[in-house]
């Protein structure tokens, strides 16, 4: 368990900012003597002098370049390595739309078809049957009315994914069956294998179900572009973008900048490791997570940010057709509450989903605009790119329980700081 000193870290981040600037090939704007975005800071400073995050890099974009980026605290409180804009974070969830992006991707080439079924691709899952309950017993099902889709996946309704997030009562068989695949150290072929002997808990299109789909997303891009994922991530959308940070695994030679993981300890303002980071990510995965797996720099996902609200392109190279970031950006959440439940009965109060991006359908408290997409990581990952203020911002810390009131202050001070 560690404590911190407020005023060391705080000067700790400011060196490191110092140092770090020059290290992105992004623009950053000039002449700001007087950063507006002051408020940004002070909340970055609020909760690692508390104790409460052991540091975080902050960067915001708008009309067209960097206009701040702030690097606070440590990137491990053991060793206190300064936090800099170039630290490597885990990313968990925020791999999901790269996911996505690599599907559109292989829809355009015409190798998949959004909206026929994947047996071709993934047998495993041909002929689904589904539970009559999804509290009930494994045996008690009836035939999906329907194939599974790549559509399915990408928006999250092929009727399986984390149970207990769906409502599902953990003692019920098909959540049980999920928490012995969790434990389980798979190949791809093996947890299709796995997977495809269950019954789904919903038909596929009726529920929106978490996180599962991109895993399953991903042996489908292996096994539709006969390329590993990792290779096709990196040939395809990380080396063309400009991405070199950005990857399944952190080599020897950058694993010094690989920011530690916490979460928060028994007493305020104390921090627990949650990961050794001398094997986090420390070599290519037998099974890299689609729905989880990458770690990535704030500079390197701004270039994937910028692509996707420049619809499709970033400085001359396309990755995606505007048609196909257009249809990413609408809303395809299944109508009704019930069908639609994740995590607390609210959670899309103002929001939607498309493929592999929330979207905001409703401005509140006068955060982002309608229009707005992002979608977060359990590391306490976090971005979202604002086409009506012409603004990306990303707010990188490594502590899965998000320190309370941290992110609301955080969004609040930003959008009081941008010029409208």
């Amino acid at each position: 368990m560690f404590r911190r000193m407020p005023f060391v870290a705080a000067c700790i981040g400011a060196v490191a900012l110092a140092g770090a600037v020059a290290l992105s090939g992004e623009s950053s704007a000039a002449g700001l003597a007087q950063d507006p975005l002051e408020q940004v800071t002070a909340v970055l400073d609020k909760y690692v002098d508390a104790g409460e995050l052991a540091g975080a890099v902050s960067l915001v974009y708008h009309r067209g370049e960097v206009v701040q980026v702030d690097a606070r605290g440590v990137q491990d409180l053991e060793t206190g390595a300064p936090m800099a804009r170039d630290t490597i974070f885990g990313l968990a969830s925020m791999t999901k739309p790269i996911t996505a992006v690599a599907v559109m991707m292989l829809v355009e080439e015409g190798r998949l078809d959004l909206d026929a079924p994947v047996d071709r691709w993934l047998p495993e899952l041909a002929n689904p049957s589904v539970l009559s309950d999804p509290d009930g017993p494994l045996d008690q099902v009836y035939d999906a009315p329907r194939a599974i889709t790549p559509r399915d996946l990408l928006r999250y309704t092929m009727g399986l994914g984390f149970p207990e997030w769906a409502g599902i009562a953990p003692e019920a068989p098909i959540a049980q069956e999920f928490a012995a695949m969790r434990r389980g150290d798979f190949t791809a072929d093996e947890y299709m294998e796995r997977l495809g002997a269950l019954p789904l808990a919903f038909a596929p299109g009726e529920r929106w179900v978490y996180h599962t789909p991109s895993m399953v997303a991903g042996v489908l891009i292996e096994r539709a572009s006969g390329m590993g994922l990792a290779e096709f991530f990196e040939t395809r959308i990380f080396d063309p973008l400009g991405m070199p940070d950005t990857g399944f695994w952190v080599p020897a030679e950058k694993r010094h900048r690989l920011a530690s993981y916490y979460r928060g300890g028994e007493q305020p303002g104390t921090l627990v490791p949650v990961a050794d980071n001398s094997t986090r990510y420390a070599a290519p995965p037998k099974f890299p997570s689609a729905g989880g797996g990458l770690a990535s720099t704030v500079d390197d996902y701004l270039r994937f940010g910028r692509m996707l609200l420049n619809r499709g392109e970033l400085d001359g190279v396309r990755i995606l057709s505007s048609a196909s970031v257009d249809a990413m950006l609408t809303d395809q959440l299944p109508e009704g509450p019930e069908r639609r439940f994740f995590l607390f009965e609210d959670f899309w109060r103002g929001a939607g989903f498309g493929l592999g991006l929330q979207i905001t359908t409703e401005q509140r408290d006068g955060g982002p605009a309608v229009g707005s997409f992002w979608w977060h990581g359990a590391t306490g990952v976090q971005w979202t790119a604002d086409p009506q203020n012409d603004l990306i911002f990303l707010r990188f810390i490594q502590r899965g329980d998000v320190p309370r009131g941290f992110g609301a202050e955080y969004m609040q001070a930003l959008y009081e700081s941008i010029p409208r």
